[in-house]
């Protein structure tokens, strides 16, 4: 009897400015899922960062197998997403914030989406480190609710998980921070499944945040925009 194939996972790993602590997160996450039962392809794509954080990850990358190192000049969320979703070979494709996912975390993503294979899946944060994500936070999940009627109080929240089969997930187009937000409002009009699930961890591995008051209204403005060009899309659809 012949055995079948094992899935295989890529895990999209934005990298920006972490090259103090990202070599053992990347190692880490590497032996975390290696008993899954997939084939795990890790992504560490380099977006920006000039501090030596691609040498951290193709440090790790020579002493592991799965681990591809792609390095753009371009900053953004965003672009990192989608470069290393466009870059990707698995019939499962995750992305998540390197700075701040634990392995446990992924690794339980993960193993939700292989049990689930007809669905995404994604992460809902219940903590913030300060009060003023906390509220940031908040507001933003409000506004999703009010402008898409999206569910969900954690619009940010990583892992996300998705099967390859849900290919307008493949075609995302934002290039900052709203690329979660345009990821579940891609799930909610093409009727894909998702999964929710809790996780409580806070603690950043290292480096700072690049997320702040600017950031944070960009957003805000941006999820407007967000409708409009959907919007947009929905009328140029129609019959």
């Amino acid at each position: 009897m012949i055995e079948p194939e094992p899935p295989t996972v890529t895990v999209v790993l934005p990298v920006h400015r972490q090259a103090d602590h990202i070599g053992a997160i990347v190692s880490g996450y590497h032996d975390a899922l290696d008993d899954l039962g997939a084939a795990i392809e890790l992504l560490c794509v380099v977006n920006g960062s000039a501090d030596g954080s691609a040498d951290a990850c193709r440090a790790v990358a020579e002493t592991r197998t799965g681990i591809t190192v792609i390095e753009t000049g371009d900053r953004g969320w965003g672009n990192a997403v989608r470069r290393g979703i466009e870059s990707s070979t698995g019939d499962l494709i995750a992305y998540t914030n390197s700075a701040r996912t634990s392995t446990k975390d992924l690794r339980t993503a993960l193993a939700l989406a292989l049990l689930n294979r007809g669905s995404a899946v994604k992460a809902v944060r219940r903590a913030r480190d300060n009060i003023f994500r906390r509220i940031g936070s908040v507001i933003f999940n409000l506004e999703a609710r009010a402008l898409f009627g999206l569910a969900s109080w954690d619009i940010n929240g990583t892992p996300k998980v998705f099967p390859r089969s849900f290919d307008d997930l493949l075609r995302l187009e934002e290039s900052g921070d709203l690329i979660d937000l345009e990821f579940l409002v891609t799930c909610q009009q093409q009727g894909y499944d998702l999964i929710e699930y809790p996780v409580t961890s806070t603690t950043r591995h290292g480096g700072t945040s690049t997320t702040g008051f600017a950031s944070a209204f960009r957003m805000y403005a941006g999820a407007f925009a967000l409708r409009r060009r959907v919007r947009g899309a929905s009328r140029e659809s129609r019959p």
